[in-house]
């Protein structure tokens, strides 16, 4: 496949609740003194480290103030540290109620011209450069669907409830068969467009399928390509996973999204929000 834009939907409509911050995950600060910003602007650094990337579309909580609040983060962090010139400007609108809305809003916010779409979660905010570019390469290379995975490591076991209400062992699963996705994953725009038509289309039916934009390939048919993903793809849920990457951070671990002086580096500063008109409104997933 020859070269085409790549857009990039970064999702952070989430509330965190497991967090128990009070605020919205991707305004939750990560990192401790001159490492701390909101993680957001770590999974934007991180991000734009990309260099094949040409569009940003940041999926915000629907309701006005998480969505004004983000983008100041992110206007804020440029501002203060100093304009990346090169970087594509960061757009920002309004997600929806579940995460497959938050994910469609985004899409449908890329512009023309954009033929590869990565669908990122701000949570996952450590993620090396080098799992996105693998992405991107595998989609260049003619693969409609690609997720980054690990291999698992835990013995894994199908488990049903027992009739004395305790869970009762099945089967024990081949882990060798077995891995754990992450993201960035990264589609054919008309593969993930065509996967969420249909997820619509199902209706609540298709619910279950939307915590994952490569399920949601995988029941319309398509093929999905697994590639070599990273431990530092940490998904941020907890206060425990945010000391982890907090602990990264200090450490200047690579894909942290820290210069060479451990201070996070400048997202563009040329955030713009959306209106809210054309998106549904909601409590995102």
């Amino acid at each position: 496949m020859s070269s085409s834009g790549v857009g990039l939907v970064l999702v952070a409509a989430g509330q965190g609740t497991r967090l128990g911050a009070g605020m919205p995950k991707a305004l939750v600060p990560l990192g401790h003194g001159p490492h701390e910003a909101p993680i957001v602007v770590h999974a934007l650094h991180a991000a734009l480290a990309c260099r094949a990337l040409t569009s940003v579309v940041v999926v915000a909580p629907p309701d006005p103030e998480g969505r004004q609040q983000l983008t100041s983060a992110i206007t804020a962090a440029g501002a203060a540290l100093g304009q990346d010139t090169t970087a594509p400007a960061i757009q920002v609108v309004p997600g929806g109620a579940e995460r497959s809305d938050s994910v469609a809003a985004g899409l449908a916010a890329l512009p023309p011209g954009i033929d590869v779409v990565l669908v990122h979660d701000a949570a996952r905010a450590l993620t090396p450069v080098e799992v996105f570019d693998r992405v991107v390469d595998a989609v260049r290379a003619g693969h409609p669907a690609v997720t980054p995975a690990l291999p698992v490591t835990d013995t894994v076991k199908q488990v049903v409830p027992g009739p004395d209400g305790l869970l009762r062992v099945v089967s024990t699963l081949d882990r060798s068969t077995l891995r754990a996705v992450q993201t960035p994953q990264g589609f054919l725009r008309q593969t993930l467009e065509r996967a969420h038509g249909d997820l619509a289309r199902r209706g609540t039916g298709g619910a279950a399928l939307a915590t994952d934009d490569c399920g949601m390939v995988e029941a319309c048919g398509g093929e999905v390509t697994v590639v070599e993903g990273s431990p530092r793809a940490l998904k941020i849920t907890t206060p425990h996973d945010l000391e982890v990457a907090a602990g990264w951070l200090a450490q200047g671990a690579p894909g942290s999204g820290t210069s060479a002086t451990g201070t996070p580096g400048p997202p563009s500063t040329r955030a713009q929000a959306a209106s809210p008109a054309t998106h549904d409104e909601g409590v995102p997933s």
